[in-house]
């Protein structure tokens, strides 16, 4: 893909309603919002010119647009595959079995980590910290967090997204949020006069 890029009509009216959020002199602080914007019209990634095409937008140099984008790890300045996937290797994420993710990944996906499926349908990355530690294995694919992960149940949802299902997200074991995965443990009589 090549050639000019411009918001679209959508994404225009969406661009502005976020700028138009920052007082006055300090609409560049909508660098990030417009590059995540730029990259969603783009199918996930951030070509030369959707970067240029947001610094012009905002009225900033093109290499402080470009520092931004290079420095934060959701934004792919490289095609990634419809379904880009993240694997969480944070320690939590380590001890409960995301070596285990990673290798049903590959499987599935035929992907080694940093690549790409000849069907470009998976990206298949490791990641830092997703903010889920308390649901350990996680994986993020896209926007939607995919947690308490075992290798059969990653391997379900890798399968239904190969077939172009939607899975359903969040814990992958029905526990509700950051639940206790068994019984209660403390706190058991609060409340009860205990």
């Amino acid at each position: 893909m090549s050639g000019a890029f411009a918001f679209d009509d959508t994404y225009r009216a969406r661009a502005e309603t976020i700028v138009a959020r920052y007082p006055e002199g300090r609409q560049q602080s909508a660098v990030i919002p417009l590059l995540d914007l730029a990259q969603r019209q783009a199918g996930g990634w951030l070509r030369t010119e959707a970067i240029e095409y947001v610094a012009a937008y905002l009225g900033m140099p093109k290499i402080r647009v470009l520092e931004v984008a290079s420095f934060y790890s959701m934004f792919n300045l490289e095609p990634v595959g419809t379904n880009f996937v993240q694997l969480c290797r944070t320690t939590p994420c380590w001890l409960r079995g995301s070596d285990d993710l990673r290798a049903v990944a590959k499987e599935v996906t035929g992907c080694e980590l940093g690549e790409t499926s000849e069907d470009g349908v998976f990206t298949v990355v490791e990641v830092e910290c997703l903010g889920a530690c308390c649901n350990a294995p996680m994986v993020q694919i896209n926007d939607d967090y995919y947690e308490d992960l075992t290798a059969d149940s990653f391997r379900v949802v890798l399968e239904a997204l190969k077939c172009g299902e939607t899975p359903e997200t969040g814990s992958q074991s029905g526990r509700k949020g950051s639940e206790p995965a068994g019984e209660l443990t403390s706190l058991n009589g609060v409340g009860k006069g205990a």
